[in-house]
């Protein structure tokens, strides 16, 4: 996967509470924006593990996932983990305002420890782990731990986003076209993401579905300004030695909110990117 520096997961090692504070936002307007995607992936899950009792969220964030899969299984108990205390507090407060606190539990882990304090709500019915597996040191670990979390027939989902959404026109009327597609460029700096053999080799049976997501400005709805702004600012922090000066100069006024070109005000916006689960049943 199109990793662009690891930048946008649930989870990471060495995450400050300011720059959890701003992720949590970006995650939280990424599901609102998406929530046609979620809707649909939530509901392909309905038909493969219906009325699961327990799920276990891995590296949850401010709890987009939990809450979704909350919705989509209502009778449901959701376990959210995450290493910063942060965002779990954060979802705490979203559970309340989603009227879904008396089902969802917390847990502070670092998952690439023991999963003792995990492993006190299960076994599960179904793992969920999204945007999260590649952040972990011992990937082949972790979902030997999965595994053995799961109950006979349970499910892991494992999704990666395939690539950072594309929002921009081609020219934006700054600067030359094509600014988009040259900073998606300079910024991959990892390869696609392929978890297919090591699920086997945990002793899975696979899945994988791609979800292609396209959507305009009126369907990505008011929030898509914001969205995009949060995306591109954190694409360009890690984009100063990697663009031509020209093309940092236009990201820079497209990003300024008092321009009149800025990203916070434009109307031409879209969404469009993929995202792929592998779906992993546990014999």
């Amino acid at each position: 996967m199109n990793t662009h520096h690891d930048t946008h997961g649930h989870i990471g090692h060495e995450r400050a509470a300011g720059s959890d504070i701003a992720l949590a936002k970006l995650l939280e307007l990424d599901a609102e924006v998406l929530a046609p995607y979620l809707a649909e992936l939530t509901g392909w899950l309905a038909k493969l593990s219906p009325g699961p009792d327990s799920i276990l969220d891995l590296g949850s964030g401010p709890g987009t996932g939990s809450f979704a899969l909350a919705r989509q299984f209502p009778s449901a108990h959701v376990t959210a983990v995450d290493l910063s205390p942060q965002m779990l507090h954060r979802l705490h407060k979203q559970a309340a305002v989603h009227d879904v606190a008396a089902r969802i539990s917390t847990v502070e882990a670092n998952i690439d420890g023991p999963w003792d304090k995990i492993g006190k709500n299960g076994p599960y019915d179904l793992i969920w782990a999204a945007s999260f597996l590649h952040h972990v040191a011992d990937p082949a670990r972790t979902l030997s731990q999965a595994f053995q979390q799961l109950r006979p027939g349970g499910l892991l989902a494992v999704t990666e986003m395939d690539f950072f959404p594309l929002y921009l026109p081609e020219d934006t009327g700054v600067g030359r076209p094509g600014l988009e597609t040259r900073l998606h460029a300079a910024t991959k700096t990892q390869p696609d993401h392929e978890w297919t053999d090591q699920l086997k080799n945990a002793g899975f049976t696979v899945e994988k579905r791609t979800f292609e997501i396209r959507l305009d400005h009126a369907q990505a709805g008011p929030s898509v300004n914001a969205y995009a702004q949060g995306f591109l600012a954190k694409l360009r922090s890690h984009a100063t030695d990697l663009l031509e000066a020209d093309d940092l100069t236009t990201l820079d006024v497209l990003l300024d909110e008092t321009q009149p070109s800025s990203i916070a005000h434009r109307a031409d916006l879209r969404v469009h990117t993929t995202r792929t689960t592998w779906i992993a049943r546990r014999p």
